[in-house]
């Protein structure tokens, strides 16, 4: 069976947390993914789940974010509010025949739903989620017409309209260039300022390292968890991503 990591340097656990979750198990079909997950998401921070392909970052976020049923286990969240989630880019079609805008006003369905007029105070907030991710020149193209990386611009514009307290990001910086990279980093740091929780599953080592709390994941068991730069450290990387 697998065991909890211990308490002490890179696995503290958060007193004031947004999420908490105990041996929490989770897979597809009858196939196992996450073994035994016990971990805190402190709130009002940015927390990185970080692991190699088949780690169950995906799994544990579609977890977090509501989509994929646990096995066992316990989840608990800080208040009631839906989470926002981002996923992949490569996640949506290109063939969606929906311009930036009306995939950004997708947003705000949790509270109008998809026939409901938007409101004066929807429009505002989707012209502000435009604006932050730097897209609102392009809120008339076609969603399929875009690079990849502003397309992962406007999967995250959307995230933002809903105006959840925990926004969950499914590798937001994937494809970008570095100074969309870096933009995405500075909005992430001014959300939290907002009041919001962000949660984000990455390959990148250096948008990990610059979050406030980590997750270190292998072969769906929890090694590790706290800041950075007690988690990711040179041995632990090599363990995580070295052959099974």
């Amino acid at each position: 069976m697998f065991k909890k990591p211990p308490q002490g340097p890179g696995n503290e656990r958060d007193t004031t947390a947004h999420l908490s979750f105990t041996d929490l198990c989770a897979g597809y079909d009858g196939r196992p993914v996450l073994r035994q997950l016990s971990a805190d998401i402190p709130a009002l921070a940015t927390t990185a789940l970080v692991g190699p392909n088949g780690s169950g970052k995906s799994t544990l976020l579609g977890v977090l974010a509501g989509v994929i049923r646990p096995t066992s286990g316990t989840l608990s969240r800080r208040d009631g509010s839906a989470p926002a989630f981002v996923p992949q880019r490569a996640a949506v079609p290109d063939a969606l025949p929906l311009t930036v805008r009306q995939t950004v006003e997708m947003g705000r369905w949790g509270e109008r739903g998809p026939w409901r007029r938007l409101t004066r105070r929807d429009h505002a907030l989707v012209d502000e989620a435009l604006d932050r991710l730097g897209i609102g020149a392009l809120a008339g193209r076609q969603l399929g017409a875009l690079s990849g990386g502003q397309r992962q611009r406007a999967l995250m514009a959307q995230g933002l309209a809903q105006g959840s307290a925990l926004l969950l990001l499914d590798e937001p910086t994937t494809g970008l260039d570095p100074e969309a990279r870096d933009r995405i980093a500075g909005l992430l740091g001014e959300l939290v300022t907002d009041g919001v929780t962000v949660v984000q599953a990455t390959h990148d080592l250096t948008a990990a390292r610059a979050s406030d709390a980590c997750l270190l994941l292998r072969d769906g068991r929890l090694v590790g968890q706290g800041r950075p730069e007690r988690v990711l450290t040179a041995t632990a990387l090599a363990e995580v991503w070295q052959p099974m």
